[in-house]
């Protein structure tokens, strides 16, 4: 299976024009813009207008950005990570949680199982509500899980287990569900608390897993190096932030003519806490 991630960039921002997600209204003004902010608006139009965004159209109201943003992230996933089979094997399954992150979703898979059993533990003993708070809640946007292999599978592969190796969750064997090997967490944009809960969520993966910790990562359409600084730069929670037109907002960036704007921009990049989205199927491959 071949693919072409320029190609399959081009298509994630296609998808995000023909939603609507980004536009330029009649003011000029972008939808992933903050309209208070002249460097906010002065770069995401500039982005906007350099992917080919329709001038002219009013933003989507309500949730629909952030899903349909959801939505194309998820695809470009699907369309780009599994045809890396040959620098990370498996089979894979790229899910956009969408409407269903309501309860505990990720009791579905492993290393979370035990979250299901928690849950439970809690509505039979509403106390322990007031000891662990929501530490064990966890809503996820886009999960991309490695289901457990067969036994055929290995002995294909010139692989023999020969009665050992009993507890490995990879093995079809010894359980069935599928394994957490990337949490991704959609952001359109970075307004109010919307860094703090992705920070806050990846320290939540962390401390409820039983094995190895997903990749964490977070997608963003947020034009202003500000704000995205507030998210990415640090470490020990979010893997790395991938931006949704990063070599865009480069370019906008430095015409602006913003040096400060520019000096966090290369900060972030040089200290490898922002990468564009096209990095995301190899990093994920890691």
């Amino acid at each position: 299976m071949s693919i072409s991630l320029m190609e399959a960039r081009r298509r994630f921002h296609r998808a995000l024009i023909e939603s609507g997600t980004l536009s330029i209204n009649s003011s000029g003004v972008a939808s992933n813009a903050d309209k208070s902010q002249r460097l906010s608006r002065d770069l995401a139009a500039t982005i906007a207008h350099n992917l080919g965004a329709a001038h002219g159209i009013r933003k989507l109201q309500g949730q629909s950005s952030g899903r349909n943003f959801e939505d194309a992230v998820s695809s470009f996933l699907r369309d780009t990570f599994p045809a890396l089979s040959a620098l990370r094997p498996g089979r894979w399954e790229v899910l956009n949680v969408g409407s269903a992150r309501h309860g505990q979703f990720l009791a579905q898979y492993e290393p979370y199982r035990h979250l299901d059993e928690l849950a439970e533990a809690i509505t039979r003993n509403p106390t322990l509500a007031t000891i662990l708070g929501n530490s064990y809640g966890i809503s996820p946007d886009v999960l991309i899980v490695r289901h457990p292999v067969l036994l055929q599978e290995l002995e294909e592969a010139g692989i023999l287990i020969d009665g050992v190796a009993s507890y490995s969750p990879l093995l079809a064997r010894n359980q069935s569900y599928p394994i957490v090997h990337a949490v991704v967490s959609c952001k359109w944009t970075l307004r109010s608390d919307r860094a703090q809960n992705a920070r806050s969520e990846a320290l939540n993966l962390i401390r409820n897993r039983k094995g190895r910790t997903p990749h964490i990562v977070v997608v963003t359409g947020e034009p202003t190096p500000s704000r995205l600084s507030s998210l990415a730069l640090g470490t020990g929670d979010i893997d790395t932030v991938y931006h949704f037109a990063l070599p865009e907002l480069i370019e906008a960036t430095h015409a602006s003519g913003s040096g400060e704007a520019v000096n966090t921009l290369e900060t972030l990049i040089d200290g490898q806490r922002l990468r564009d989205i096209s990095d995301l199927p190899c990093d994920l491959a890691i």
